[in-house]
């Protein structure tokens, strides 16, 4: 007999909440709308069981109910203390909500991860990355973090942007969305990074390119996207400005070194829920966000709906391959097909009001490509 809890949430009252924010989510997911009015009656998941693990929001609960709308049984648990929302793990926990086929996995960190494992032949099963489609890394990424880092600054500290200078560490997707986010804002932006394409992408886009120990001296706002570990150490923050926020939308909290803070600082103050501010022995304060975990979940709300919906799209594309089609793949890293990542695009056009130009027959004819354009919606029927 299994004595394993059905469910471990916060506050169970609170589903009623998370189902009316959840509903509101759907709304601004089209890509899984599409998945499940496509695939609901087939039920291309039947037997499948899936075990997730990925921060409990409103947007992991569309994508939860829509596996189990494909015929999923579904497990999941947050992967940051921080991220949780509670209503929306209330919410999933209230509807009821392994022989190991595969893996698919969306974070460029756990890519590397998996990418080390297939190395060092400790992986045993075969994985799609799915984290470098397009409509993923250049949308999550990128789009996601523009939109998420300024409101996660915003709430936690509700500090002016304009005329300040901001560090950003790593100019990746995730670093362009964050540096496009702060210069919109008006603060001016220094880049560090360890990529010679990257500085040359961030210094043509006007970008200050230099090393985190000269930018620690003229900072005023701090954030690492790199996913590599002590980008930011004991020697930059003696040399920061009093008061300088750092912050972290890395995938871990090993970008920044909290532990060094805590052992060597004069006193620390916790201000409010994930902002704590340190007095350094030479008299000057550092405040850090979310105890250097991911300051758009621990201290706002995550990416929004729409562009998770693009993630996660594709998390159900790589679900649906894994379990319809065992023995396809062989053990390692795999990619979905561009035919996939463009219908992915195509099943958010809609919502946004967008409508693709056809071409003609000369035009067809003279590119070697369909009238219908580069993929038809049957291609991600299964």
């Amino acid at each position: 007999m299994c004595d394993k809890l059905p469910y471990k949430v916060a506050d169970i009252s609170l589903a009623e909440w998370g189902r009316k924010a959840i509903e509101i989510a759907e709304n601004e997911m089209p890509g899984l709308m599409m998945m499940r009015k496509m695939h609901g009656d087939s039920k291309p998941l039947k037997g499948a069981r899936i075990a997730g693990c990925l921060h409990m929001t409103l947007q992991s609960a569309v994508l939860i109910e829509t596996l189990t709308a494909l015929g999923a049984e579904v497990q999941w648990s947050s992967c940051n203390i921080f991220s949780t929302q509670d209503h929306a793990a209330a919410a999933i926990a209230k509807s009821g909500v392994p022989d190991i086929k595969g893996i698919s996995e969306e974070t460029t960190t756990g890519v590397h991860n998996l990418s080390k494992m297939h190395k060092n032949k400790e992986l045993k099963v075969p994985s799609f990355n799915v984290n470098d489609s397009v409509t993923k890394s250049k949308f999550d990424n990128l789009y996601g973090c523009r939109e998420s880092l300024i409101d996660g600054i915003k709430r936690a500290t509700d500090v002016m942007i304009a005329g300040k200078v901001a560090v950003v560490a790593g100019y990746g997707d995730v670093g362009k969305g964050c540096v496009q986010a702060l210069r919109a804002f008006g603060a001016r932006v220094i880049v560090t990074e360890i990529d010679p394409i990257n500085a040359l992408q961030a210094a043509m886009e006007g970008y200050e390119v230099t090393t985190m120990d000269e930018a620690c001296k003229e900072g005023n706002i701090f954030v690492t996207t790199t996913g590599c570990k002590d980008v930011i150490v004991g020697r930059h923050f003696e040399e920061m400005k009093d008061d300088a926020i750092v912050c972290n939308i890395g995938h871990f909290d090993i970008e920044l070194d909290v532990k060094w803070l805590n052992q060597n600082a004069a006193k620390k103050v916790n201000i409010k829920a994930q902002v704590d501010r340190y007095q350094l022995k030479n008299g000057r304060h550092i405040i850090i966000l979310a105890e250097g975990r991911l300051v758009n979940l621990g201290c706002a709300m995550g990416h929004p709906s729409f562009v998770m919906s693009n993630s996660f799209t594709n998390q159900v594309l790589a679900q649906i391959e894994l379990w319809t089609n065992p023995g396809k793949y062989a053990v390692g890293i795999h990619f979905l097909p561009k035919k996939l990542d463009e219908a992915v695009a195509d099943a958010h056009l809609e919502k946004l009001g967008v409508k693709l130009t056809k071409l003609t027959a000369d035009q067809s004819s003279y590119l070697g490509v369909s009238v219908d354009g580069p993929f038809k919606p049957d291609h991600y029927r299964y």
